[in-house]
C-alpha cells in the first residue's frame, strides 16, 4: 500500500489585521533598496489577539541574499534589531515576515522554516510594490507542512504548502489624516520645513503690523486704548532680547554653525553604520 500524503492543519481560524505604518515601511524598505535587487524581505512584529486575529504593528527590513534554490540572511541584523525593539515595545513579539513581489517565490520556503523558529504559525505578507492594477495588492500566508503518514518510519515533511488568510488594513482615525493628505490628487507634496518657516515669518510679520498699528492709533487719540492690550505689549516687547546689530549677527551665526555642526555628525554617524553594515556578517546560510 502506497503511503498516505497527510497535510497540516489549516488556518481556516486566522486573520490578520495590518496596521498602515507596516505597509509605509515595507515601501520604504523597497525604495532603499540596492542596485539590482528585485524584492526586500523583513520582520514583522506585532500581537496575536483572542479568536487567531494577528495584528501587524511594526517591521524592519533584514539584508539578505538569494539565488535560484538557496537564500540566506543576516541573522545577527534581524537578532539586533529585534532586541533593540523590545526594548522599547516588550509586547510585540515576532509573528512573521514579509517580502515584495507579485506573489510567493520559490525560496519562501526556506524563510518560512526560519521564522517558524521564531514564532508559532509565522505569516508571511506579500506586498505587491510594482502596483499591478493599479493598486497596492496585500496578501497574507500561512504555511502547514505536506508529510507522510506517520505509520511510516520515513515519515518527514516534503514540501511546505502556503495557505491565504484573510488580511486587512486597520486605520485608526489620526491615522487617516495622513493617508487622506497622502492620496489627494490636489496635494503636490507634503509641506517641507522651509515652507512652514516662511508661513511662521509671515504670521510674525502680520501680528507685528496689527500691534504697530494698534498703538500709533492709540497714540493719536483714534481709538481707545484698552489696558490689557498694553500691559500684553510691554510683557512681549520686554521680552525680546535687547542687543545690537553686530551682537544678532553673531549669535546667528554660531546658531547656524550648531545647526551646521550637528548635520555633520549625523552624516558621518549614517555613513559608519553603513560601512559597518557592508562591512559585517552580510548573510549566514539558512540551508
Amino acid at each position: 500500500m502506497a503511503p498516505m500524503i497527510v497535510l497540516g492543519s489549516g488556518a481556516n481560524t486566522i486573520r490578520v489585521v495590518v496596521q498602515p505604518v507596516v505597509l509605509f515601511s515595507i515601501c520604504d524598505a523597497y525604495i532603499r533598496r540596492s542596485y539590482g535587487q528585485k524584492r526586500v524581505i523583513g520582520t514583522l512584529l506585532g500581537t496575536v489577539e483572542a479568536g487567531g486575529v494577528i495584528e501587524l504593528r511594526s517591521s524592519y527590513a533584514i539584508p539578505f541574499q538569494e539565488s535560484a534554490d538557496q537564500v540566506s540572511i543576516d541573522i545577527p541584523h534581524h537578532t539586533t534589531l529585534l532586541d533593540l525593539h523590545q526594548k522599547v515595545n516588550p509586547k510585540e513579539v515576532v509573528v512573521g515576515w514579509y517580502s515584495t513581489g507579485l506573489g510567493l517565490s520559490g525560496t519562501d520556503a526556506l524563510i518560512q522554516d526560519f521564522y517558524s523558529q521564531e514564532c508559532v504559525n509565522p505569516v508571511h505578507l506579500v506586498l505587491d510594490t510594482e502596483l499591478t492594477d493599479q493598486r497596492l495588492g496585500i496578501k497574507a500566508f500561512i504555511s502547514r507542512l505536506l508529510t507522510l503518514s506517520k505509520k511510516h518510519p520515513e515519515d518527514a515533511p516534503l514540501a511546505t504548502e502556503f495557505q491565504e488568510v484573510p488580511c486587512e488594513v486597520r486605520t485608526a482615525e489620526v491615522e487617516k489624516i495622513g493617508v487622506e493628505l497622502l492620496s489627494n490628487p490636489k496635494t503636490a507634496k507634503l509641506p517641507a520645513n522651509a515652507d512652514s518657516l516662511g508661513q511662521s515669518i509671515e504670521r510674525l510679520e502680520a501680528s507685528i503690523s496689527a500691534a504697530q498699528e494698534y498703538v500709533s492709533a492709540v497714540v493719536e487719540g483714534r481709538t481707545q486704548g484698552e489696558r490689557h492690550i498694553g500691559r500684553f505689549l510691554a510683557d512681549t516687547v520686554d521680552a525680546v532680547p535687547q542687543l545690537d546689530r553686530d551682537e544678532l549677527e553673531k549669535l546667528f551665526h554660531d546658531n547656524v554653525q550648531d545647526v551646521l555642526l550637528v548635520m555633520y555628525l549625523a552624516n558621518m554617524v549614517q555613513t559608519h553604520i553603513a560601512l559597518a553594515d557592508k562591512l559585517g556578517t552580510m548573510s549566514l546560510p539558512l540551508v
